[in-house]
């Protein structure tokens, strides 16, 4: 073998080995970014957090007892009463037949139903013209529904907007309620009734106020045991820090 070739063929070995360890190297550095790409999303999430339904300061405050409400039901005919103590708890489920938001969550609304049924009753609430959501309860298969029909119910809850939803106890106290736009609107509701918390955001804001360090006074109680702790070392060590005070003003009055 001509030594030009054996020298060609020894670099290029060389070469192949340079390559391999620098796409190694690369490899690894692609793997660190990402572990902490990673790591900052999952501190992302916890940043942001969760927004659940968003709750109106109008209308019947959490913690009160719910109105008492005794209306028909569209479907039937038959009484249908709203607060007091009941076998289940209540979501109360504002909507309209033109509110396109509505006719979105109503899916999510009957997988909610049959899901919690164990503890939770589904009511429909709005106002208008029988015929009207006679049709949409037809059109949409809201038959499963109790589906009410009363003015003095939304001024009541002072439904300004739709679709909104109010979680009500067994014991008839209001246990949450908010705008819901999205289901994770609509499961906050639940979450915050089994929490015992007015709202999510309530919530989480208590949590922020708790982690976002100490009160100033207890800041001071701490600056005031660190000079306690000085005095005393001070004073361990025989260095009295009121001596030179003291001596100053023996010197003065002689």
């Amino acid at each position: 073998m001509p030594r030009g070739f054996a020298r060609w063929v020894r670099l290029m070995l060389e070469a192949l080995v340079i390559s391999q360890v620098l796409l190694w190297v690369l490899v690894l550095a692609m793997a660190l970014m990402m572990l902490a790409l990673l790591r900052q999303v999952g501190v992302l999430h916890e940043r942001i957090a969760p927004m659940g339904a968003l709750t109106l300061d109008r209308g019947p405050k959490e913690g009160e007892a719910a109105p008492l409400f005794e209306v028909k039901d569209l479907r039937n005919g038959a009484p249908l009463r709203l607060g007091g103590a009941r076998a289940r708890s209540t979501l109360l489920f504002f909507l309209s037949p033109t509110c396109p938001v509505c006719k979105k969550l109503l899916p999510i609304v009957k997988s909610i139903r049959q899901s919690e049924s164990s503890w939770l009753e589904v009511i429909l609430a709005s106002d208008g013209e029988p015929a009207e959501h006679e049709r949409f309860i037809r059109m949409q298969h809201l038959e499963e529904f109790p589906y009410l029909l009363s003015a003095d119910v939304g001024m009541t809850y002072r439904i300004g907007k739709l679709p909104y939803g109010v979680m009500i106890d067994d014991e008839g106290v209001i246990r949450a309620k908010g705008l819901i736009n999205t289901r994770e609107h609509l499961e906050s509701l639940i979450e915050a009734k089994q929490m015992g918390v007015p709202s999510i955001q309530q919530y989480l804001q208590s949590r922020q106020a708790e982690a976002g360090g100490s009160h100033p006074h207890d800041r001071e109680d701490g600056h005031e045991h660190e000079r306690e702790d000085a005095q005393g070392e001070d004073q361990a060590n025989g260095h009295d820090p009121l001596a030179p005070r003291a001596a100053a003003g023996k010197r003065g009055r002689e």
